[in-house]
Parts: C-alpha cells; sequence; structure tokens
C-alpha cells in the first residue's frame, strides 16, 4: 500500500519540450492581453479631452461629444446590421450545400472561390461598389421607392447614383460572406455521422436531417461565425469610406443621397486634416467602437455559453 501511493506522487520529469511549449503559450496568451489593455488604455488617455472639448472644436457641428459620436455610432451599427441580415442567410446556405448537397469536385473547388473572397483587398470592393454595384442598383433602386416609397425604409428620393446605405451593406455583406462560410461550412462538416443517419433511417429527408441535426449541432458555431463578420463589418473602413457620401445623422432611409456614415470611415476620411482636440475627437470615436466591438463579443460569448449545451460544436 505504502508503495503504490509513493508511485502515485511520484510525478514524472518534465521534459524540456513541453516546459519550452507551456511557457510560449502562456506569454503568449498574457501578450494578446497586454496589447489589448495597451490599446484601451492609449485610446482612454488620448480621449479625454474630447469629453471636455467645446462646440467650436467640432467645427458648430454639434455641442458634445456625445452629440458628434451618436449619428457615427448609429451608423456603424446599421451599415453592420443590414450586412449580417444580408451575409448570413447566404453563408448558411452555401455552407449547407458545400457540406451536403454539392459533388465532392464541385464542393472542394467552390469552397476554394469562396476563400478567396477574403483575400481581395476592402480598397478593390470599394472600387466595385462605386463602379459596378451603384450603378447596376440604381434603378433597382427607383422601383423600389415607386413600389414600397409608403415604407420609411424605402422612402425617397432616391439616389440618383446608387451610393447608399443599402448599397454598402451589400458590399459589406460580401465582405464578410468568406468568414462567416467558412466557419458555418467546417462546423457543418463536423455533425457526428451517427445523428444525420440516425435521422434518415427514421425517414425524415434531406432537409429534415438538416434541420434536425446539422443546424442545432451547429448553432453555437453560427453565432460565433457571424459575430466575427459582426466584427469585421464594424471595422471597415475604406470601403465605406469610397461608396457613402458621409453625413453625420440619424437616417434610416436605404435608398436617399443622404446616408450616415460610420466611426471608422469618418475617421479615415478626417484624420488627416486634423489637429490639436480634433485629433482627440477622433481618437475618442475610436474608443467608441473599441467598446462597441467588444460588447458585441461579450453579448456573443454570453450566446454562446447559454447555448452550448444544446450543441455539439464547443
Amino acid at each position: 500500500m505504502t508503495t503504490t501511493v509513493a508511485r502515485d506522487t511520484i510525478r514524472a520529469p518534465q521534459r524540456a519540450g513541453d516546459r519550452v511549449f507551456s511557457t510560449a503559450t502562456v506569454v503568449a496568451g498574457s501578450l494578446i492581453l497586454a496589447v489589448l489593455a495597451a490599446v484601451a488604455a492609449f485610446l482612454l488617455l488620448q480621449s479625454l479631452p474630447a469629453f471636455v472639448a467645446t462646440p467650436a472644436d467640432f467645427n458648430g457641428d454639434a455641442a458634445n461629444f456625445w452629440a458628434y459620436v451618436w449619428p457615427l455610432a448609429f451608423g456603424t451599427l446599421w451599415s453592420a446590421l443590414l450586412a449580417l441580415l444580408i451575409a448570413i442567410p447566404l453563408a448558411i446556405g452555401i455552407a449547407l450545400f458545400i457540406s451536403h448537397y454539392a459533388p465532392r469536385k464541385l464542393a472542394q473547388g467552390l469552397g476554394y472561390i469562396i476563400d478567396l473572397l477574403a483575400a481581395v483587398p476592402s480598397v478593390v470592393f470599394g472600387l466595385w461598389g462605386i463602379g459596378v454595384l451603384a450603378p447596376l442598383l440604381q434603378p433597382f433602386y427607383t422601383s423600389l421607392v415607386e413600389w414600397f416609397g409608403w415604407i420609411p425604409l424605402f422612402a425617397g428620393p432616391v439616389s440618383g447614383t446608387g451610393r447608399t446605405i443599402l448599397t454598402v451593406s451589400i458590399v459589406l455583406a460580401v465582405m464578410v460572406l468568406p468568414i462567416i462560410t467558412a466557419i458555418c461550412r467546417e462546423i457543418f462538416l463536423q455533425t457526428p455521422v451517427l445523428y444525420e443517419e440516425a435521422s434518415l433511417a427514421l425517414g425524415a429527408t434531406r432537409w429534415e436531417m438538416i434541420a434536425m441535426a446539422v443546424l442545432p449541432f451547429g448553432r453555437s458555431g453560427i453565432i460565433s461565425a457571424s459575430m466575427l463578420g459582426l466584427g469585421r463589418a464594424l471595422g471597415e473602413t475604406m470601403a465605406v469610406a469610397m461608396v457613402l457620401s458621409p453625413s453625420p445623422q440619424v437616417i434610416f432611409a436605404l435608398l436617399t443621397s443622404q446616408n450616415p456614415t460610420t466611426i471608422a470611415a469618418n475617421i479615415a476620411l478626417n484624420f488627416p486634416e486634423a489637429h490639436g482636440t480634433g485629433v482627440n475627437i477622433l481618437l475618442a470615436t475610436g474608443l467608441v467602437l473599441f467598446v462597441i466591438t467588444l460588447a458585441v463579443n461579450m453579448v456573443a460569448r454570453v450566446i454562446i455559453n447559454r447555448r452550448k449545451a444544446f450543441s455539439g460544436a464547443n
């Protein structure tokens, strides 16, 4: 008995490779937290003058910082939400087609094409939005206003160039599509074959099997993918700055020439000419964007933790 206890209490010596790997992982994880804390501290310290700035520092457009940043925060959230409403159904549909419907060769080729979208620079998406998408959609926007102008979202007058918040949202949806699609595809492929075969054996059709087995299994993964896409949409700069004509106001209409702008686009457009307190004001808006992104990720994590008991994706 004594010998057994003694053997159990003796630990095998840790190899040098294990110690190096363990230390490296701890350092890497701590470095991420340190960089995040440093960014937050820098933004907070540089933003303090903006909170006490006078109306003259805002060029007469706002009485205080919160009146200045509110339309920008609204435009950021509004465009990102519209982009997700467009991208999530498309991404789930494409991921399901690749994982459960398409032949293997077609699925591989389509997967590569979708993944390649993530390598396209945002400035290219901006040029595509200006030169191709906006002129293409402008006649359709005119028809939408004629048909559904009684709905506030589609109220006129319609933009003559097609460069609207809806166009920007479509561009953002295309930009976040590969992120959401790739994660959803991998999650759907990890669905236990036993679940799928059991559903089919009970007489379910392929769609019923997907609805009963695949989608519930991947629910947490879909939420995670959507939040990653939302983070990309919230921070996108060049595409929004190139397509939209800035108008710092709260506007829900999707098809007019006056559109809300985003925090990131506002910083990119105004930072080269900013000086003095103007720089602090722009950095303060960056702090607001930082807080919004952090809050979105925290909410997503809470949702995933509440649903993980009903999903095998974690």
